[in-house]
């Protein structure tokens, strides 16, 4: 079992950055970890993602170099730098993990693949 818990979000004006974080615990070992977004009726899409050793990361089309995953695997956190705010980033931001023993790779985008979610924290981007 993995417990996921989301930090960071709150009110932002346009142009602005927050730092999301999701803390681990239980059995966290060889998870690879991403990050969704979910704003009010619109699917679940991805936002980033990064592999257990945090040698890969993968990122949605629409982040085009504004935010950054990143993660610390002896405190068991991940990352989410968000620069460059726009109100359409506005979104609860989940996080989640994926269990990859050996480095195994994952279908990153595919929220279906992920084993376990946070609750979410809410980014709302104000223009």
């Amino acid at each position: 079992q993995v417990q996921l818990v989301e930090s960071g979000g709150g009110l932002v004006q346009a142009g602005g950055s927050l730092r999301l974080s999701c803390a681990a615990s239980g059995r966290t070992f060889s998870y690879g970890m991403g990050w969704f977004r979910q704003a009010p009726g619109k699917e679940r899409e991805f936002v980033a993602a990064i592999s257990w050793s945090g040698g890969d990361t993968y990122y949605g089309d629409f982040v085009k170099g504004r935010f950054t995953i990143s993660r610390d695997n002896a405190k068991n956190t991940v990352y989410l730098q968000m620069n460059s705010l726009k109100p359409e980033d506005t979104a609860v931001y989940y996080c989640a993990a994926k269990y990859t023993p050996h480095g195994s790779s994952w279908s990153t985008r595919n929220a279906l693949e992920y084993d376990y979610w946070g609750q979410g924290t809410q980014v709302t981007v104000s223009s």
